[in-house]
C-alpha cells in the first residue's frame, strides 16, 4: 500500500512539473535569476554555486506561495537586502573580501534550452546578483514560474534538475517513515 501511495504521489509530482513547464508563454511571463561570478577563477566559480544554493534555499519558502509573476517580483524586491546578506555570508565564510549586489531589473537573455523547453532570446525581468565585479561566468535559472533549471553549461553535465517544493516535502515524509 505504501508503494502505491508513493507511486501515486510521484505521478502527481511529474504531472505538476509537466503542467508547470512553460509552453506558449511570452518573456513577460517569466522572472529569471542571473548570478555572475567575480571572475572565471575556479575559486570564484565554486563560490558562485555555493551562493546559488544559499539564495535558492533562502527564497524558496518565500516564493512557494507566489501565485503570479507580480507576486514573485514583489517578494524578491522586498528581500533584495536580505539576499545580499545571504550572499555576503557565503562569500565571507569562504574567505572572499568582495561582496554582492542584488537588483531586480530587465535584462537581455540568449536562447536557452532546458530539455524540451526553450526560452527564446529577449528581454526578461530578472533578479541579478553580481558577486564582486560580476565579470566571470554566470549561472541562471527561472524563478517564476517556480521551476528552477540547471543546464549543461552551468554544472558540467547535460542533466536538468527540477526543483519542486512538493517533491521535497514528499522526500522528507518518506525519510521520516
Amino acid at each position: 500500500m505504501k508503494k502505491i501511495l508513493i507511486a501515486a504521489i510521484a505521478l502527481v509530482v511529474v504531472l505538476a512539473v509537466i503542467i508547470a513547464i512553460p509552453s506558449g508563454k511570452s518573456n513577460a511571463d517569466f522572472l529569471r535569476m542571473h548570478i555572475r561570478a567575480d571572475s572565471n577563477d575556479q575559486a570564484d566559480q565554486n563560490v558562485k554555486f555555493q551562493v546559488k544554493s544559499a539564495v535558492v534555499d533562502y527564497l524558496t519558502p518565500y516564493l512557494a506561495n507566489a501565485q503570479t509573476k507580480q507576486e514573485a517580483m514583489s517578494v524578491v524586491k522586498g528581500h533584495l537586502r536580505s539576499i545580499e546578506k545571504v550572499c555576503d555570508r557565503v562569500l565571507a565564510a569562504n574567505g572572499f573580501s568582495y561582496t554582492s549586489h542584488a537588483k531586480l531589473c530587465q535584462e537581455e537573455f540568449p536562447d536557452r534550452n532546458y530539455g524540451d523547453v526553450t526560452l527564446k532570446a529577449g528581454v526578461y525581468d530578472a533578479l541579478i546578483i553580481e558577486l564582486g565585479s560580476g565579470s566571470g561566468n554566470n549561472w541562471w535559472c527561472v524563478v517564476y514560474p517556480p521551476l528552477c533549471f540547471v543546464g549543461g553549461e552551468s554544472n558540467g553535465t547535460n542533466s536538468i534538475i527540477y526543483k519542486s517544493k512538493l517533491l521535497e516535502i514528499i522526500n522528507n515524509w518518506k525519510a521520516s517513515h
